[in-house]
């Protein structure tokens, strides 16, 4: 039996995992990051969607720092036109004082990057980044109720998971890594009807 995944699972630092029934363009087969959630609504990025823009073409002072591809990665829907970087630096907790100035944590180890901040105060600490062009947003009470709607999977993140490599394999792997018959989800064809 599937482990029943909630809207009390949400907070920052887990993934959602679109549901093989998920059919939103924007969102199929898509790993987000979450960063934030409260009762205003809720913040992610998509980490699994790496674009062709070289991060040095859109930010070069940043793209030294950024982990291989180093793309843009489409972050969402939502502000396309903006950037937001989450990056992993080594060492650190949940603490926002332990931190580099420029770096806000999600979850230990991982935080949100200013990029006003000139790099060079980060390059020291930083051990991984990803740029994201837009971000997915819900209103209040939204993603809860795609979630009872069994649109998303509500995961553990892994601090390897914002680094992936090869970012389009991810909805497979962070889904064969689930307890239980989730793991068995990862196996279904991108297109169901071939099931």
């Amino acid at each position: 039996m599937m482990e029943d995944m909630s809207a009390a699972d949400l907070a920052a630092g887990r993934l959602l995992v679109a549901t093989p029934k998920l059919e939103d363009p924007h969102f199929t087969r898509a790993v987000v990051l979450m960063l934030d959630h409260d009762d205003d609504g809720s913040l992610g990025v998509v980490i699994s969607r790496p674009t062709t823009v070289p991060v040095a073409d859109v930010l070069p002072g940043w793209a030294d720092l950024v982990s291989g591809p180093d793309v843009l990665f489409s972050g969402g829907p939502v502000s396309i036109d903006s950037a937001l970087a989450v990056a992993v630096v080594s060492g650190i907790g949940n603490d926002p004082d332990d931190g580099p100035v420029g770096w806000r944590p999600i979850y230990p180890g991982a935080g949100l990057v200013d990029l006003d901040t000139p790099p060079e105060l980060l390059r020291h600490a930083v051990s991984g980044m990803r740029i994201f062009a837009g971000y997915a947003g819900w209103g209040a009470g939204q993603l809860e109720g795609e979630i009872a709607e069994g649109a998303w999977y509500v995961v553990p993140a892994q601090t390897e998971d914002l680094l992936c490599h090869d970012a389009e394999l991810l909805w497979r792997r962070v889904l064969r890594r689930q307890p239980g018959d989730l793991a068995f989800v990862h196996t279904c064809p991108d297109d169901p009807t071939m099931n």
